[in-house]
């Protein structure tokens, strides 16, 4: 008879089912393992058979032929060891074929046959569920992540022995309850009541968060770009329940958070010095990279222009579909990519070109040089653009900052504008920014006098397509802060006046 037990392996956002089956025959003892496994799963065979000897069962001396099918598909990972494991068990006769189906087995057992954490469990949970499986049988500190996902009852196991004596029905183990979700405040260490005047700046985030804009702050050192940018994760709304799940499969799947509910948006700032394959994902075992890490929340690039032109580049795509697709030998696979985009950058290479205190040394060459570091193509994906001067320091006591009931009513008006898009839309996950041409064509009403300051603006700055819709939904999302019907000349105007620089650069 063969043994059949079902695992998953975990390639993309979505993974795949796998078929272990096992053949137990005549010839001389020992484990084979095929089916394109990688060097992890070769090595199970000496965890599986200290595991099971430890575990007071048996392995019997005869030769073993473990398939892991489908046999095209790369297996990688330690999380196949207790599917191996209980596939053998059913091929020798100490668990039977009944008991085992329906269910999906991942983990990886050490040698006295306790289970130690994996990745990827909420993957698991969903392959699972879309499978058909009824049950998931995964390490007890992986089961309170995957319970998250309803429709799939989770058992978090303890060892191998736990996992048999369940499975016979001598003892059961009980099922896993999913963590409550819960929203709490919004982590960050810089606030807007921390940051001295920049009121325009403010004004330019406070429209970027509330329609998910991708914005570049530009100005010299010390005018506190980077403060407003890490000010951003504030103005964001708390992650919803969905979001939550969503964040957290990510993070599981990457490994910095098999255990654990991420709860907070994510603020990637990854360093200029930063791989391709660590900003995109991928890789010879694929992960995601820090922009699906981000996604939900912001990816956060600190001068920009430092950072190498294919990198850049990279961007533009994942900017446009808010999903990035990479292609690999074997497959093709795909993480999503939803962030908003928060990037500064200085002037000149110096920093200080248009400082009033302090004279740029930097030659016209040299400026033109750094500002085309970033292409037309990848400034066309940046909605907002706004620059900054210092504050003086003389003013930096007295000067007024915005209190928390101001903020109080900027979040206010976020969550307001928020609201209105997620009712315009009928969806929590699409915003001003995400729109296509179609959907901005049906969704979003534009005054006469509005639409013709926009066509003239468009022939004067050689606007491009998709610069002129960039425009209509930033004005979109100023309307939305004024809980407006429609789209007037003046929210044009300011739209054109945060979109102007780009544009000019």
């Amino acid at each position: 008879m063969i043994a059949r037990v079902y695992s998953a392996a975990l390639i993309g956002y979505t993974g795949e089912l796998v078929e272990v089956e096992t053949d137990m025959k005549q010839g001389l003892p020992g484990i084979h393992i095929v089916g394109m496994g990688n060097k992890a799963v070769d090595e199970a065979r000496e965890r599986i058979r200290s595991a099971i000897a430890h575990s007071l069962l048996e392995v019997p001396p005869r030769k073993f032929v473990i398939n892991l099918a489908p046999a095209e598909l790369p297996k990688d990972g330690a999380h196949f060891d207790i599917a191996l494991a209980v596939s053998l068990l059913v091929a020798s006769g100490q668990l039977h074929q009944h008991e085992v189906d329906k269910a999906l087995f991942a983990g990886e057992v050490s040698l006295d046959g306790s289970l130690k954490a994996i990745h990827g469990a909420v993957s698991l949970a969903e392959i699972a569920r879309h499978t058909r499986q009824e049950y998931l049988f995964l390490p007890t500190p992986n089961a309170p992540q995957a319970a998250l996902i309803n429709g799939i009852t989770v058992y978090g196991v303890p060892s191998l022995k736990a996992l048999f004596q369940h499975l016979k029905g001598i003892a059961l183990l009980p099922a896993a309850q999913a963590p409550r979700l819960e929203s709490p405040s919004p982590r960050s260490d810089a606030t807007l009541t921390e940051i001295s005047g920049q009121d325009h700046a403010k004004r330019a985030l406070q429209i970027a968060v509330a329609g998910r804009h991708n914005i570049l702050i530009s100005g010299p050192p010390g005018a506190g770009k980077s403060m407003l940018a890490k000010a951003v994760i504030e103005l964001l709304p708390p992650l919803t329940p969905e979001e939550q799940r969503e964040v957290t499969k990510i993070h599981s799947l990457y490994g910095d958070a098999i255990t654990e509910t991420i709860t907070q948006r994510p603020f990637r700032a990854p360093h200029h010095s930063t791989t391709l394959t660590a900003l995109i994902g991928g890789g010879a075992r694929p992960r995601p990279g820090e922009i699906s890490l981000a996604h939900r929340g912001v990816l956060f690039l600190d001068e920009l222009p430092e950072y190498p032109r294919p990198i850049l580049e990279s961007l533009r795509q994942p900017l446009e579909d808010k999903t990035i697709q990479l292609t690999r030998a074997h497959r093709r696979i795909s993480y999503p990519a939803d962030c908003m985009l928060v990037a500064t950058m200085n002037p000149c290479p110096c920093g200080y070109y248009g400082d009033e205190n302090h004279e740029c040394r930097c030659t016209e060459y040299q400026r033109q040089s750094y500002q085309k570091k970033l292409s037309g193509p990848l400034l066309d994906r940046i909605d907002i653009n706004i620059s900054v001067q210092r504050v003086d320091t003389k003013k930096l006591i007295r000067t007024n900052m915005l209190h928390k009931e101001q903020q109080s009513k900027v979040l206010q008006s976020i969550d307001k504008a928020t609201t209105c898009q997620h009712e315009r839309y009928n969806s929590s996950n699409i915003y001003n920014s995400s729109l296509s041409t179609r959907q901005v064509r049906e969704h979003i009403t534009i005054a006469p006098p509005a639409l013709s300051l926009l066509q003239t603006a468009s022939q004067r700055l050689g606007l491009s397509a998709r610069a002129y819709f960039k425009i209509i939904k930033v004005a979109r999302t100023i309307a939305d802060l004024e809980s407006s019907p429609g789209v007037t000349a003046a929210h044009i105007a300011e739209a054109l006046q945060l979109r102007n620089s780009i544009d000019n650069s």
